[in-house]
């Protein structure tokens, strides 16, 4: 049994790292000193030790390149001024119960500090001791004090700005998401290390006052023991314990002095990828300086009455270093004139320009003035960013596949107010914005007139006004649309993309997509790429499905269709006639609710088969032309039906034969935007039709 329990402590203690025991073996010391009495040997141990400290804080202080390669240092600093405290309590113990018996009662470390300090004469020592504790406490600790408390405030207020500027580089495309997720954790962390700091600095201001507070108990207590209770006289107990206390205080104050010293070199960094020590080199680095310098203290030395020969040899070095400076910056000048000159030249033999001179168009982007970069500021309540990635993330779920992140730019060659909708580098929409006010869009009934700032809805040209937000209700009341700035860029961004859904959709995007389907069904993706259709076939087949507001979803029965079809062509636009049968009902269901009737508009007989020999006439129907007269009358009747379907609440509909289908569908689509072209073998055989109106060119019904 027993040896089963030692078993365990030993496994469990092989798990235990040293090297984190460090930090709770310090606490457990600082604790014990404040309780247990300790020896003076270890005292004298600790107290050496306790400088060790001190000098390896300030070194690394110094060589940081900036406050957060230390930004372990506000726990540090907590445990630091502890230990300090802690060895206080310990020293003050020693020295009240033992100082009777000589200055080395409490150590030689602290009788070597007394007697170094004192030199034979106690108020002297007194009196520099004092002088440090006034440096520490007035202009040490109470300036870092300040500046940690200035830095944590400032820190905090340009948080937000520092978060915008993050967006408007990640929405730039100057930076990727890595990127700006470990800015955003820099920032998050820059202010935590300054909060802490503030509080830190707290900490050694209240270890200078405790030094203070600490000096006077023990010269006091120390004259009450050692003549109460040691019947020494006051001349010899006066020069045991003020030795002792004295010793004390600069064993404990010289640390303090250091910690401080960290704390304001910490505090007042400037962040760049140098250290202290390597920026003063570069930046005192002034032969100017040392000429001003050496001229001044050479003229002193002139004067009678100075210490001539330091005066004039001190100035006289400034003077040759100063030289040296000089001729070193003419040298490294040159070196880099001659380096960038070859450098020109060798470029200028190689290649004038190279492709990185060259900017790639985004595929959307969207360029807004100044005026409206607070609707893109999240932080002062801007919906923009997150208008815009709903846009993104409902139209990649409705068309089938991930649409492109949308670059977000301000653009300074445009009015305030203005944003334009960019694709492929080609302005495809514009609207003017007014931010802080609401947009009230005129749906075609309304009860009455809104005061405010006529403009026009730039998704769908309607009416509209621009009105103050505490009229939003009454608007809404009279039957107005209201919606707010960000939303009605949003609804127009997603207006064209949806239109021109196609144009998004490049041979990357139908990879990802076969990759998708690959990873179900992996037989089918590799009968059909590449041996039996090439990638840009397919990419042709989807965004010819897409040109008709048909997502592409359902990509496994596209590709099976095609698989099947590919033998019996590889034109792109038959194959596209083959694959919308099959989707006939997901297009069904996209105009009207299941179970409910499909209201359709149909062709009169005549003017079908009219429209058929015009095409069996015709040997390439992409090039097809029909007579202008023919055509304007078709365009007027296809119009006035549909106009009269939509007054009804109900959606245009036209059913033609199979064969007709896709170029009368091509020559109407930007004509009759609201008009959908069916073929009678896209209309699944379980769906009840409805005809609601029949086209004739001659009564023009």
């Amino acid at each position: 049994m027993a040896s089963a329990i030692l078993s365990n402590i030993r496994q469990d203690m092989s798990k235990i790292e040293l090297s984190t025991l460090g930090v709770p073996a310090l606490v457990l010391l600082i604790i014990s000193m404040l309780i247990l009495p300790l020896p003076a040997m270890l005292l004298d141990f600790l107290f050496t030790f306790n400088i060790i400290i001190g000098l390896v804080i300030i070194m690394v202080a110094i060589n940081s390149s900036k406050p957060l390669d230390f930004s372990s240092f506000p726990s540090i600093l907590l445990l630091a001024t502890m230990l300090r405290l802690g060895l206080n309590v310990a020293s003050t113990r020693l020295v009240l119960v033992k100082g009777h018996e000589g200055p080395d009662a409490a150590g030689k470390v602290i009788e070597a500090f007394g007697e170094f300090v004192i030199a034979g004469n106690y108020l002297v020592g007194f009196i520099i001791f004092a002088i440090l504790m006034i440096i520490n406490f007035i202009v040490v600790t109470k300036g870092a004090g300040r500046v940690s408390e200035v830095i944590a405030r400032f820190t905090l207020d340009a948080m937000p700005g520092k978060q915008m500027a993050i967006d408007a580089d990640l929405n730039a495309g100057v930076i990727d998401q890595d990127t700006a997720r470990k800015r955003r954790e820099e920032i998050s962390q820059e202010s935590d290390f300054f909060g802490s700091m503030d509080g830190a600095s707290k900490f050694v201001r209240g270890d200078a006052i405790a030094g203070l507070l600490i000096l006077i108990i023990n010269i006091v207590g120390g004259l009450i023991i050692g003549i109460g209770q040691h019947d020494l006289t006051f001349s010899e107990a006066g020069r045991i314990y003020v030795l002792l206390t004295i010793g004390d205080g600069l064993v404990a104050q010289i640390p303090s002095l250091l910690l401080s010293l960290a704390t304001a070199i910490v505090v007042t960094r400037v962040t760049t990828s140098q250290s202290m020590s390597e920026q003063a080199k570069t930046q005192l680095n002034n032969p100017l300086a040392l000429f001003v310098a050496a001229g001044i203290l050479i003229l002193l030395g002139l004067v009678p009455g100075m210490p001539h020969l330091m005066f004039l040899s001190l100035g006289a070095g400034a003077a040759v270093l100063g030289y040296t400076l000089a001729q070193d910056a003419t040298k490294r000048e040159l070196s880099v004139t001659m380096d960038a000159a070859s450098s020109e030249s060798a470029s200028a033999n190689k290649e004038e320009l190279g492709w990185d001179d060259v900017d790639q168009v985004d595929l959307v982007g969207l360029d807004i003035g100044y005026g409206l970069i607070p609707l893109v500021n999240a932080d002062a309540g801007g919906q923009l960013l997150s208008r815009v990635k709903g846009v993104r993330k409902k139209l990649s779920a409705e068309l089938g596949f991930l649409i492109q992140p949308i670059r977000i730019r301000d653009n300074l060659d445009l009015a305030p107010d203005v944003y334009h909708i960019v694709m492929n580098g080609v302005v495809r929409g514009k609207g003017e914005i007014k931010v802080g006010r609401e947009m009230a869009i005129n749906p075609g009934q309304v009860h009455g007139k809104l005061e405010g700032t006529p403009t026009t809805e730039p998704a769908f040209g309607l009416e509209a006004v621009w009105i103050d937000p505490s009229q939003r209700d009454y608007a809404r009341t009279l039957g107005y649309t209201v919606v707010d700035s960000a939303t009605a860029i949003a609804t127009h961004l997603n207006t064209l993309l949806r239109t021109n859904s196609s144009e998004l959709l490049s041979h990357d995007e139908t990879q990802q997509l076969l990759d998708k389907v690959a990873a179900r069904a992996p037989k089918l993706i590799e009968d059909l790429v590449p041996g039996k259709l090439p990638l840009a076939t397919i990419t042709r087949v989807l965004q010819n499905i897409l040109d008709e507001s048909v997502s592409v979803r359902d990509m496994r029965t596209i590709i099976e269709v095609l698989s099947t079809e590919s033998a019996r062509t590889q034109d792109a636009d038959e194959l596209t006639a083959a694959v919308r049968p099959r989707l006939g009902r997901m297009i069904v269901q996209g105009l009207v609710e299941i179970n409910d009737n499909l209201p359709v508009i149909t062709l009169e007989p005549s003017l079908e088969q009219m429209l058929h020999n015009v095409l069996q006439q015709s040997s390439n129907s992409q090039s097809l032309v029909i007579e202008p007269q023919l055509a304007e009358g078709l365009f007027k009747a296809l119009a006035e039906n549909t106009q009269q379907v939509e007054n009804q609440g109900l959606p245009a509909v036209l059913v033609v034969s199979p064969g007709i289908r896709p170029w009368l569908s091509k020559i109407i689509r930007h004509r009759i935007t609201d008009l959908t072209v069916l073929s009678y073998s896209e209309i699944p055989e379980d769906q009840s039709v409805k005809v609601v109106a029949t086209v004739s060119i001659d009564d023009k019904n």
